[in-house]
């Protein structure tokens, strides 16, 4: 059990450290790539698929993206208790990772859905029609190493 009581990560931090060093799974970079394009439902079928090849600490990075994905696509779809439990649950597996793993933000990334999970509950059930898509903040993503970004619109 982790935050909030539900099931989380047990990963050591020398794991996750080490989990952070290399190149995101090919399949979790085209889903941050959906994941950018606001295409969240392809988002989390890419990321799922780079989460379950995975056997370490990564994949909890994959499964943390993907649920904000998930919490995003709720947002689109009027599903408010769908989108408060993805944001819910994304904290859990985002949590342990540092600001940056494998290129990904995720300092960046736990602060935008955690403004969006603001504005969703500000919001509520019967005003879910006004969240601004605008809060849907896409992943921010620099390959080590590389000059760029990949899908930031950079």
């Amino acid at each position: 059990m982790n935050l909030n009581g539900l099931p989380g990560p047990n990963w050591s931090a020398d794991e996750i450290c080490a989990a952070c060093q290399g190149d995101l799974h090919p399949l979790a970079l085209k889903g941050i790539h959906f994941f950018n394009a606001r295409h969240f439902f392809e988002a989390h079928d890419e990321l799922e698929i780079a989460w379950r090849e995975e056997r370490g600490a990564i994949r909890d990075l994959y499964r943390g993206i993907l649920q904000v994905g998930l919490g995003y696509y709720h947002i689109q779809r009027g599903n408010y208790a769908g989108a408060v439990k993805m944001f819910l649950r994304c904290r859990n597996w985002l949590a342990p990772y540092p600001a940056v793993c494998r290129g990904v933000d995720v300092e960046t990334l736990r602060q935008d859905y955690s403004y969006a999970e603001e504005q969703l509950h500000r919001l509520g059930r019967e005003r879910l029609q006004e969240f601004n898509i605008l809060w849907m903040r896409p992943v921010i993503f620099a390959p080590p190493g590389g000059p760029d970004s990949a899908g930031n619109g950079a």
